[in-house]
């Protein structure tokens, strides 16, 4: 993430020495900082604008918006929305008109993890941004759509950064290492800066944390040497990037539910098993398997509904990591079985009518007259009792309320087991025209 080295302050952590001083320093996104691009555009021109910058852990928000006040020559004040509060936000705000007043320069707020402000305190500083005092630069791990303001959002720009690849890590680790090495006449193998730049999962802060630690080791031993166990070892029990409850968490589930409905079901063992490693609750995962068997296989085969519901309670009475095996076999099915969302779309389709026609009343043939006022005031008078009837058939019979037109909302596929009830329902639907 950085390739600049502050020999004045050794105690502090490396992730935090290595920051960057110039842009042409800044490791990775490519979509913002190439030729033509927005934000180097802006950069270049001086233009400075508020904006968000949404992205994972470790990708530089925090590194890019001192960058941005730095190269806009503009003051620079950093707060984080886990520890201030509106005060300090006016105490900035005063700050950045004292400034102005003495220096002409602007003053660029940034607040680390903005999401964290609700939506009262991130309509505080609005009045400040809208005038020009504050320029606001907020990073967010969390989808911006969801969790700030349309105010705010209107009012700022949205850059979206993406998890660096290995090969920018490796970048980031090779400075790192250098500059390690400038007293420590440290080296690492090349297998051990591959294996610490896989595991740190686009997270530079987190690569370097690993590296700093890796060195600590290696300087122990003769020959000072990051090797491949050691490499192992400290990068051992890292989980993958998924934050529960997040952006991530939503990504990854909707990637599950796709694959198993897009009938793939080496993608959806992928995804069920990135969630698992990212430590995402298998109950949670068992749940949503369930619901998936009921609105994309339905009863083209019911047996899915069977498997599922299984899947969850072999997960109760096994746990991990005996009762993933379930709920994975009940993914792999589900996946290659027939699809059917026709009970789903029918289930929709009437509880819109239920909703908009009103309170119909049940007519009296299909009332139950289980006392004789009921029986004299025509309850059940005129039911045609299905089993009485060819094939169990009340062939004409009308079931929904008096007045209100007939409805088909099920339409079953020509997949599966509703294949024979569809032909049953054509069967029914002959008997009416026969009967006619």
């Amino acid at each position: 993430m950085t390739t600049h080295v502050d020999t004045d302050v050794e105690s502090r952590p490396l992730a935090d020495r290595m920051r960057p001083r110039a842009i042409d320093e800044y490791v990775g996104q490519e979509h913002l900082f190439g030729p033509g691009k927005p934000l180097l555009r802006m950069l270049e021109g001086g233009h400075l604008h508020s904006m968000i910058l949404w992205g994972p852990p470790g990708t530089g928000k925090t590194t890019l918006a001192r960058l941005v006040a730095q190269t806009c020559d503009a003051d620079f004040i950093a707060l984080s929305a886990v520890m201030a509060g509106v005060k300090d936000i006016r105490a900035a705000a005063e700050q950045a008109r004292t400034n102005r007043e003495r220096s002409g320069r602007r003053t660029v707020l940034f607040l680390d993890e903005v999401h964290r402000f609700n939506k009262a305190q991130q309509d505080a500083f609005l009045p400040w941004v809208e005038d020009g005092t504050l320029v606001f630069i907020g990073a967010t791990t969390e989808n911006p759509s969801f969790e700030l303001n349309n105010a705010l959002l209107s009012r700022a720009r949205v850059y979206v950064l993406r998890a660096l690849t290995e090969q920018d890590l490796r970048r980031v680790l090779d400075r790192a290492l250098k500059s390690q090495s400038a007293a420590t006449q440290l080296t690492a193998e090349e297998s051990a800066l591959e294996l610490i730049a896989r595991a740190a999962d686009g997270d530079a802060r987190r690569a370097l944390n690993m590296i700093e630690l890796a060195s600590d080791l290696a300087s122990a031993a003769e020959p000072a040497v990051i090797t491949e166990a050691i490499a192992k070892e400290v990068a051992s029990g890292g989980l993958r990037r998924f934050d529960k409850q997040g952006e991530a968490f939503y990504d990854q589930i909707s990637a599950l539910h796709k694959s198993v409905r897009g009938s793939d079901p080496d993608a959806a063992l992928y995804w069920l098993c990135r969630m698992l490693d990212g430590g995402c609750d298998p109950r949670y995962l068992a749940r949503r398997v369930l619901r998936m068997s009921f609105e994309d296989i339905g009863l083209a085969d019911p047996r899915g509904q069977t498997l599922a519901l299984e899947a969850c309670e072999i997960y109760e009475r096994l746990g991990s990591p005996e009762g993933e095996l379930a709920i994975a076999e009940a993914v792999v099915f589900l996946a290659c079985a027939a699809k059917s969302n026709a009970v789903y779309k029918a289930f929709g389709e009437a509880m819109q009518d239920a909703a908009q026609l009103g309170s119909l009343e049940v007519p009296l043939r299909l009332r139950n007259a289980p006392t004789g006022l009921m029986k004299n005031l025509g309850y059940g008078k005129g039911y045609r009792y299905a089993h009485d009837e060819p094939d169990a058939y009340a062939a004409g019979e009308n079931y929904f309320p008096d007045g209100m037109p007939s409805r088909q909302y099920y339409h079953p596929v020509p997949r599966g087991m509703e294949l024979k009830i569809a032909e049953a329902m054509e069967r029914r639907k002959k008997a009416i025209g026969d009967r006619g």
